[in-house]
């Protein structure tokens, strides 16, 4: 499956680069609507401790926490992160429905995982009133995590892409939430009159999404992804 996954036709989603301001943030974006931040950050060292050898040597006996992917995710699963990553970690099935998907996202323990972090450079805007939380993913390609909302956040990729599909609040996209974004790829996106369709773009390593509070948003790794969010709570 891997490079089957395609990328969007065109990239909807606005881009600016290291130039834009925190004031012209906050003005044209941050309330309002998302944008592909390019150049902002240097993750370069953090992308070196991302790789497979250097992950596994340092967390392998480690257990993880893996999610359902699923819009209303509930049930949790602990496997060791070298089983994870040697196992689990494949092509998402096009077939198989998202709660019996696993998917490694968030759930991290930050007294093993802490240190890694701390080598993260995260995106120099906040919103004010916020607090950043980081999370953290794995995923083999076509997997992904179907439509949500939630808080605003940044989100960056490390390693493959990602592509994501974006809705105002007021437009609340027409999804099953036991489906998997691949599904919704594959099923429904292509039924969608161009005015029903979302924003869309595909990131890829060192480029930051902004999504703004309650943005319905869906993702899809188009490679094997190793990715970090930056939630604004």
């Amino acid at each position: 499956l891997a490079g089957t996954v395609p990328e969007e036709p065109r990239c909807t989603v606005e881009r600016a680069d290291a130039s834009l301001t925190y004031s012209l943030f906050l003005q044209r974006f941050a309330f309002s609507r998302p944008v592909i931040l390019g150049g902002i950050t240097d993750n370069s060292a953090f992308r070196a401790l991302c790789t497979r050898e250097k992950l596994l040597a340092a967390f392998g006996p480690f257990p993880v926490r893996l999610s359902t992917a699923n819009t209303y995710s509930y049930r949790k699963v602990d496997v060791p992160f070298q089983e994870y990553v040697e196992h689990l970690l494949k092509p998402q099935d096009p077939a198989r429905l998202g709660s019996d998907t696993l998917y490694f996202f968030g759930d991290n323990n930050f007294t093993e995982w802490g240190p890694l972090f701390q080598h993260y450079v995260p995106p120099p805007f906040r919103i004010p009133g916020t607090s950043p939380a980081y999370s953290f993913g794995i995923a083999g390609s076509g997997s992904g995590v179907p439509f949500h909302w939630h808080g605003p956040g940044f989100s960056e990729v490390i390693f493959g892409r990602k592509r994501w599909f974006l809705y105002p609040p007021d437009k609340t996209p027409h999804f099953h939430p036991n489906e998997t974004t691949l599904a919704w790829l594959q099923h429904t996106y292509p039924t969608l009159p161009p005015a029903q369709r979302p924003l869309e773009c595909t990131l890829r390593p060192g480029e930051v999404l902004y999504f703004p509070d309650r943005w319905w948003h869906a993702t899809l790794n188009l490679d094997t992804s190793v990715f970090i969010s930056t939630f604004l709570g």
